[in-house]
Order: C-alpha cells, then sequence, then structure tokens
C-alpha cells in the first residue's frame, strides 16, 4: 500500500485554501491512500484560541463531504479527511473516507472530544476499520489515542496500521505522542501514521512532526517547522507499506 500523510497548517475558517493545500499534496505522487489531520478543513480554533467549529457543521450532502468525494476520483486514492458533521440537533467531530469510485467506505465520529471541544457530541460508533491495498487499517482521532488499549485490544492486534490524524497539543515538556506511539508499537505490534496539524495561526506547542512508526518503532517524521506563524506550509510524508507488514 502507498500511504500519504499529509500536515496542513493551522489556519481558522480558510476552507478553500486548506482543501486546495490538500488536493495540490494528494495530487503530487500517486497513493492508495491519503490521511488529512484533525479538523484540517475548518481549522481546530481561531486566533484567539476559542475552539467552536459547530459553525461549520454539515450532513452527508453538504460541501465537505461532497468535495473529499470527489478528490478521491481524481486522485485515485482512498481519501482519509475530517468533517464537522451534523446529524440533526447534533454536531460530532467526524472522519469519513471515500474511495476513488466516490463512495464512502469510513465514517467514524470521534468517541473522545478534548476538554475545549464542548461543541461536539461524544461518538458511539465502534472504531472502524478499513482494508486497502491489502493493508488491515484501523482509525481512531487524538485524544481517543488515551482510551485505545481499553476499548479496542482486539483492533490493535488484529489491524497491521493505525491511522491517526490529530490536532495535537502538548504542555512543553516534550512530545507525549512518542511515548505513547512506541508503547502501541511495542505491545500490539501495530504501524502508526500520524497526521498532525502543523504550525500556523494559532501557533501552538505540539504542532507540526507528523510521522510513521513501524512495529519496531523506526520513525520517519516530518520536521517541526522552525518558521513564524505567517510562513506556514503544507507537506508530505511517503511509504510502501508491505501487506505482511508485522
Amino acid at each position: 500500500m502507498r500511504l500519504a500523510i499529509l500536515e496542513l497548517p493551522a489556519r481558522f475558517d480558510q476552507r478553500e485554501r486548506a482543501f486546495a493545500d490538500a488536493r495540490e499534496l494528494s495530487l503530487r505522487a500517486p497513493a492508495d491512500l491519503v490521511l488529512l489531520p484533525e479538523c484540517a478543513l475548518t481549522g481546530y480554533v481561531d486566533a484567539d484560541g476559542a475552539c467552536d467549529l459547530a459553525r461549520f457543521a454539515e450532513d452527508a450532502s453538504g460541501p465537505t463531504c461532497e468535495s473529499l468525494a470527489a478528490l478521491a476520483s481524481e486522485a485515485r486514492a482512498v481519501v482519509v479527511g475530517p468533517w464537522i458533521e451534523r446529524d440533526g440537533a447534533h454536531v460530532f467531530n467526524a472522519v469519513v473516507a471515500f474511495d476513488p469510485d466516490g463512495r464512502r467506505v469510513l465514517h467514524y465520529r470521534k468517541r473522545h472530544p478534548w476538554f475545549p471541544e464542548r461543541w461536539a457530541r461524544k461518538g458511539e460508533l465502534p472504531y472502524p476499520t478499513l482494508e486497502v491495498a491489502g493493508v488491515r487499517t484501523m482509525l481512531a482521532v487524538c485524544f481517543d489515542v488515551h482510551f485505545l488499549e481499553e476499548e479496542a485490544s482486539d483492533l490493535l492486534e488484529s489491524c497491521q496500521v493505525l491511522l491517526f490524524p490529530s490536532a495535537w497539543v502538548d504542555d512543553g515538556r516534550a512530545d507525549l505522542r512518542s511515548g505513547i506511539f512506541e508503547r502501541l508499537a511495542k505491545v500490539h505490534g501495530i504501524a502508526i501514521a500520524n497526521a498532525n496539524w502543523g504550525p500556523g495561526i494559532p501557533r501552538i506547542r505540539g504542532q507540526g512532526a507528523s510521522r510513521f512508526v513501524s512495529p519496531k518503532n523506526e520513525v520517519v517524521s516530518l520536521p517541526t517547522a522552525s518558521v513564524s506563524s505567517t510562513e506556514a506550509r503544507a507537506a508530505r510524508l511517503d511509504f510502501e507499506l508491505d501487506p505482511t507488514l508485522r
């Protein structure tokens, strides 16, 4: 499986610009699966650090799903991307995937919204799985990772790759993802594909360093950009994964 991990810079309510970045990166080289970061099309927080994405909520007929389906068809890839989903009176921090024929093949609602995500209802859908080019993947979003071993140990054992879109925030003491990923890889023999939000506006510790971690804890990452918040950039990591990975 050819896997492309995208890192889009933090931008709020610049959906056309974010999608243009996603499209340019997705079409840069052939891939079987393209993974976007959490809330990467709308932004996760505004320039003042406020988190309220309910204004962007759409149902399945809205422009987000329509655009992601069209991108999957154009790129001839499975595209896994963020969706602020409205279902009646409820809003979810969701992820959706479309195959090269534009068919929806994955739908997930974040089970554990982070503390500032008061706009998002707790999802009740199970952690989803998806097989692409012979590689079995599962998906969880950002804060979900702290509950995975309790809630989905069977999937961690049976899948080869954890797709992990995030808008990660660290407290300044360390890159907490490193220890979490090392444990998951060591204990469960699973690889991790982390598409994280990149440095942008606002600039928050924990942005950047999207990475692929092998089951042997071999890490290939995009370095966190040492640039000002006005010089945000989009980037892509590519991997070839053997279906016998483990």
